[in-house]
């Protein structure tokens, strides 16, 4: 008897212990199978790029070739997690122009932002360089000096297009970074204050309207000023956010060839060039 009871004893704790276990969701519990998800680490500060959060929260159509495009001259974009990228193999199948990631936040700069930023130009590109928005870290006011300062300026050269405000899904937490339609629309703008009196120019902004529209309440306030970057993969460009008549650049996809991230300059060569200009 005795030693039945303590063949039931041992099972019940086994049974508490694995009741433990349950809730914390480790691998191969009912918790973690009902939510795979919660075992996924969130990816590294530093580590967003353009348009990571596009295919998860809108999807994707099929590609854009171009062909019935009037006028549009073929971009990239690129941030570390491209590496060292092949700016000849792109110069010759007629990519034109691109934009480097170069900061994230206050705490973040592009790890291969020299040879990005200077092989583009080196084959002949126009090129640029863009900021990684994350609003709930720092005001827009301290990220846009932290572009300017460390690769986000701007010369009138011919060659160096204005910065670009990368505003979309929080990588590493709440879509809206925990601010209100009205919050997120002033740190906007004092980023874009900030960058234009710093550099003379107005920032492009590149976002998703879906994001636009959830997280600015589809705000009106910077179509007459800053000009548009769209984030959509499909085969047109479909709505735009609040006021824009029409995208400036349009990011049709993240599976190109060479590098992912290919874009359409709305426009002709001379188009790109008045852009740099100013």
């Amino acid at each position: 008897m005795r030693v039945h009871r303590s063949g039931t004893t041992l099972a019940g704790a086994a049974l508490a212990a694995l009741a433990l276990l349950l809730p914390l969701g480790l691998p191969g519990t009912a918790a973690a199978a009902q939510d795979p998800g919660a075992r996924q680490a969130a990816p590294a500060r530093g580590s967003a790029h353009m348009g990571m959060g596009v295919i998860a929260h809108d999807g994707q159509g099929p590609r854009s070739g171009g062909a019935a495009l009037a006028a549009q001259t073929e971009g990239v974009d690129v941030s570390s997690h491209n590496g060292n990228v092949a700016w000849s193999t792109l110069w010759n199948s007629g990519v034109k122009w691109a934009y480097v990631k170069a900061t994230e936040g206050t705490y973040y700069k592009n790890t291969s932002f020299a040879q990005q930023y200077n092989g583009s130009y080196n084959v002949g590109m126009i090129r640029g360089t863009y900021h990684f928005a994350t609003p709930d870290t720092t005001t827009g006011a301290a990220q846009a000096d932290y572009f300017v300062n460390n690769g986000g300026g701007w010369s009138q050269d011919g060659r160096t297009l204005p910065g670009v405000l990368d505003i979309e899904w929080n990588p590493y937490g709440a879509a809206c970074y925990g601010k209100s339609a009205a919050g997120m629309v002033a740190w906007i703008q004092d980023f874009v204050n900030r960058y234009k009196a710093r550099t003379g120019r107005d920032a492009v902004i590149y976002t998703a309207t879906s994001w636009w529209k959830q997280c600015t309440g589809n705000s009106s306030a910077f179509a007459s000023t800053n000009p548009l970057w769209i984030a959509r993969y499909a085969s047109d460009v479909g709505e735009l956010p609040a006021g824009w008549p029409y995208y400036t650049i349009w990011q049709y996809t993240s599976s190109g060839p060479t590098v992912g991230d290919h874009n359409h300059f709305n426009g002709d060569y001379s188009r790109v060039q008045a852009l740099a200009n100013g």
